[in-house]
C-alpha cells in the first residue's frame, strides 16, 4: 500500500493541473473524480484517476500512473491537453451541446464508461483459459455425466472425475486472474453463484459414490460388511428355511403347498425368537453381546475388531440401509436437475461480470431480460427433450400416458405438459400485473406501461384458460350433456328389450355403445393456449418501441421467432389430431419449436439496455448477433441430442450386462 503522503502528493499534482486548464475545458470535466488505488499491492498497482469530459454523449477517460516526480507535471499536462483537443474543437462549433444533455443520460454514460474486465488488456490469457475450461466443464462434461448417472452407468463416476478436473483447473485460472487484476466489478453475483455451484457438484459426487457402492453391494452380495453373531444366527435360520422350500419345489410340487401362506414353518421369526449362540438348555436367553464381540476374530471390521472399527462398521451399515439409500438416491436425482440450472446461472453471471454490465439501475434491466429470456431457453431445451422421448412416463413425449402398474402411481398423477406450461404463464401474469408500473410509481402512465400491463393480463387470462382446458374435472362437467344423452339412450334400450313396456315399440333403434366412447384425440393433450399466448407476445414485441435501431431490430427478431414457434406448435397439434399416437411420436415440427424457443430466448437475453449498448459500442449490429445466436442454438441442440443418445446407449449396455438386453 502506498504511503498516505505519496497518494496525497499525487492527488494534489493532478488537482493543480486541472485548475490550469482553460475554463471551457474544466466545465466539461467531472470535478468529483478522485484518485483510486487499483490493485491489492502497491508493487504492482497503479494510482489511477478518471476524468470524464463530455461533449454530448462522448466520454473521454484519462488514467494516470505514478511516475518519477520530474515527469509528473509534463506527463499529466500533455495527457490532459491531448484529451481536451476534441473539446476545444467542439467548443467553437457546438459550445452549448453538452449543456442540453439530460442528467439521466449523463448517469448512464458514467455507468457505461466504468472499467470492465473485457476492456482490461492484462492477463487476458488467464481469463481465456478460465472461460474455455468452464464451458468445457459445465456445457459438455456436466450434461454427459448427468446422463450417465441417470442411466446408472458404470462410467458416470469417471465422467464426474473429468468434470471436476476441468472445473478445478478453471477455478484455479480464475483465481489467478482475479488476484492479478484490480476488482473492476465489486460485489458481483458471479463469485457467489460459482462457489454454490461448485459445492453442489461436490455433494453430488459424494451421493454418486454412495449410490454406486450400494449398487455394487446389491449385485455382489453383502460380503463387504460383517454381520454380528446374533444377526448371523438369524440369517442361518432364514437360509435353512429357504433351502427346505427350494427342495420342496424341485420335488415336483407346484410350490403352493410350500408357500408362505400355506406353511406354518414359514411364519417369520422375531429376532428374539431366534436361538442365539449363548442359548442353553435351561432356557437362558441372555445375549451376551459383549462376550460375542470379544470372541469375534481380529480384523473382522473394516478397521479391525476395536471400538473404532465396530463403530465405523455400524455407521456404514446405517448409511447403507434401504431407507437411507433411497433418500440419498432421491436427493441425487433432484440435485442432478438443479445442477444444470446452477451452471446456467454461473455462465450468464460470468458473462455479465466480464462485460461490466448491469451496474446501478441497469441491474434491473439485466435481471429482467436474463430471467425471462432464460425461461424461454430452458423451455426450448425441454421441448427438444420431449421430442427425443424424455418424460414419456408422464405422457409428455407426445404419447399416451402409461397407467399403473406400468409406471409408479405418483407418475400417473403428474399433470400434462400443457398444464405445466399454462400454469407458468398464469403465474407470470399473476405476479407481474401489479409490478409493471413500479419503475414510475406515482407518476403518469406511459404507453409502455399500458403495453406491459396488458401483456401480463394476457398471460394471466391465457394461462388460466389453458389450465381449465387441461383440468379433468372441468372436462367432465363440459361432457354433462353428452352423458345425459347416453343415459337416455341406454334407458330406451332397456325399455325396448322389455316386451311389457308400454309405448315402446320392439326394435327401437339405439346408438351402439362403441359410438359413445370418447374419440382418440381426447387421449392426448391438444391445448393451443400456451402457443397462442407466446405468439401474441411475439407480435407485440416485434412492434415494441425502442430507443435505438439495434434494440428495435433485436426485439423484432426474437418476437418473430416466438411467432414461428406458435406456428410450429399448431402444426404439431394438427398432425396429432389427424393421427393420435400411442408411442412417442417425435413430430418434426417440434424440432422447429425447440429451435425457435432457444434462439428467441437467447436474443431476448441480449436485448437488455446494457447489452444493446455493448453491442453498439463494439461496432456490431443486430444481424451479427442474430447470426451468432442461431449458430450457437444449433450447436447446443445437437449436443443435447448426443447426450440423450449416450444415455440410451449406456442404459442398453447396463441391461445387457445384467442379462436383460433390449432389442
Amino acid at each position: 500500500m502506498a504511503p498516505a503522503s505519496l497518494r496525497s502528493k499525487e492527488a494534489l499534482t493532478i488537482s493543480t493541473h486541472l485548475r490550469n486548464l482553460p475554463a471551457f475545458v474544466v466545465g466539461h470535466i467531472d470535478r468529483t473524480a478522485t484518485p483510486k488505488l487499483q490493485g491489492r499491492h502497491w508493487s504492482r498497482a497503479t494510482l489511477s484517476w478518471k476524468i470524464e469530459a463530455r461533449t454530448g454523449k462522448k466520454i473521454y477517460d484519462y488514467d494516470y500512473t505514478p511516475m518519477r516526480s520530474g515527469w509528473v507535471v509534463l506527463a499529466t499536462t500533455a495527457a490532459l491537453l491531448i484529451g481536451a483537443l476534441p473539446l476545444i474543437a467542439a467548443h467553437g462549433e457546438h459550445a452549448n451541446t453538452s449543456v442540453a444533455t439530460p442528467l439521466s443520460d449523463a448517469n448512464d454514460d458514467y455507468q457505461h464508461q466504468q472499467a470492465s474486465y473485457f476492456n482490461h488488456r492484462h492477463y487476458g490469457g488467464w481469463m481465456l483459459a478460465h472461460i474455455t475450461l468452464m464451458v468445457l466443464a459445465w456445457v459438455f462434461a456436466m450434461p454427459l455425466a448427468i446422463m450417465l448417472s441417470v442411466a446408472r452407468s458404470r462410467y458416470h463416476l469417471p465422467a464426474q472425475v473429468i468434470f471436476h478436473v476441468l472445473n478445478g483447473v478453471g477455478i484455479i485460472t480464475g483465481f489467478v486472474y482475479d488476484h492479478a487484476t484490480p476488482d473492476l466489478y465489486e460485489h458481483n453475483a458471479h463469485h457467489l453463484i460459482g462457489w454454490i455451484a461448485t459445492s453442489s457438484t461436490i455433494v453430488w459426487t459424494v451421493m454418486s459414490l454412495h449410490t454406486a457402492y450400494g449398487d455394487y453391494r446389491s449385485k455382489h452380495g453383502d460380503r463387504a460388511l460383517p454381520l454380528s453373531s446374533h444377526d448371523a444366527a438369524y440369517y442361518r435360520v432364514l437360509q435353512q428355511y429357504s433351502d427346505r422350500a427350494e427342495s420342496a419345489r424341485w420335488s415336483g410340487d407346484s410350490g403352493m403347498g410350500s408357500s408362505r401362506q400355506h406353511s406354518s414353518e414359514s411364519i417369520p421369526l422375531k429376532p428374539e425368537e431366534v436361538e442365539s449362540p449363548t442359548h442353553d438348555d435351561t432356557g437362558d436367553d441372555r445375549h451376551d453381546t459383549e462376550g460375542d464381540e470379544e470372541k469375534e476374530p481380529e480384523g473382522r471390521g473394516f478397521l479391525g475388531n476395536n471400538k473404532v472399527g465396530r463403530n465405523f462398521t455400524l455407521h456404514v451399515q446405517r448409511l447403507l440401509a434401504p431407507r437411507a439409500s433411497s433418500f440419498v438416491r432421491g436427493s441425487q436425482i433432484i440435485l442432478e436437475k438443479i445442477l444444470l440450472l446452477l451452471g446456467f446461472f454461473a455462465l450468464t453471471t460470468g458473462f455479465v461480470t466480464y462485460g461490466g454490465l448491469g451496474r446501478g439501475n441497469e441491474a434491473f434491466s439485466i435481471a429482467a431480460h436474463f430471467a425471462k429470456g432464460g425461461i424461454f431457453v430452458w423451455y426450448g431445451i425441454l421441448t427438444l427433450g420431449r421430442w427425443m422421448g424424455a418424460f414419456s412416463e408422464f405422457g409428455w413425449a407426445w404419447n399416451v400416458r402409461p397407467k399403473y402398474p406400468v409406471v409408479a402411481r405418483w407418475k400417473t398423477r403428474v399433470p400434462s405438459a400443457e398444464f405445466v406450461e399454462s400454469f407458468i404463464i398464469w403465474l407470470y401474469g399473476a405476479s407481474n400485473v401489479f409490478l409493471e408500473h413500479l419503475n414510475n410509481l406515482g407518476g403518469e402512465w406511459s404507453p409502455e406501461d399500458f403495453e406491459h400491463v396488458s401483456l401480463t393480463a394476457l398471460f394471466f387470462g391465457g394461462g388460466l384458460l389453458g389450465m381449465l382446458v387441461e383440468s379433468a374435472w372441468f372436462r367432465k362437467q363440459l361432457d354433462t350433456n353428452v352423458v345425459l344423452h347416453r343415459s337416455k339412450d341406454r334407458e330406451l334400450a332397456d325399455l325396448a328389450s322389455n316386451p311389457t313396456a308400454d309405448g315402446i315399440e320392439s326394435g327401437t333403434a339405439t346408438i351402439p355403445d362403441d359410438q359413445w366412447q370418447e374419440p382418440k384425440t381426447q387421449r392426448i393433450s391438444l391445448n393451443p393456449m400456451p402457443g397462442l399466448v407466446i405468439m401474441i407476445l411475439g407480435i407485440m414485441m416485434s412492434a415494441h418501441h425502442q430507443d435505438s435501431m439495434v434494440s428495435t431490430m433485436m426485439h423484432a427478431q426474437w418476437g418473430t421467432l416466438f411467432f414461428a414457434f406458435a406456428i410450429a406448435r399448431a402444426t404439431t397439434y394438427i398432425l396429432l389430431y389427424l393421427k393420435p399416437p400411442r408411442f412417442p411420436a417425435r413430430p418434426p415440427s417440434e424440432l422447429v419449436s425447440a429451435f425457435c424457443l432457444m434462439s428467441g430466448g437467447l436474443l431476448f437475453m441480449c436485448s437488455a439496455h446494457d447489452t444493446v449498448w455493448a453491442i453498439e459500442t463494439s461496432g456490431l449490429d443486430a444481424m451479427a448477433v442474430f447470426a451468432v445466436t442461431l449458430g450457437l442454438t444449433g450447436v447446443v441442440m445437437a449436443w443435447e441430442v448426443v447426450c440423450y443418445a449416450i444415455k440410451g446407449w449406456a442404459l442398453r449396455k447396463e441391461r445387457a450386462v445384467d442379462g436383460q438386453p433390449l432389442s
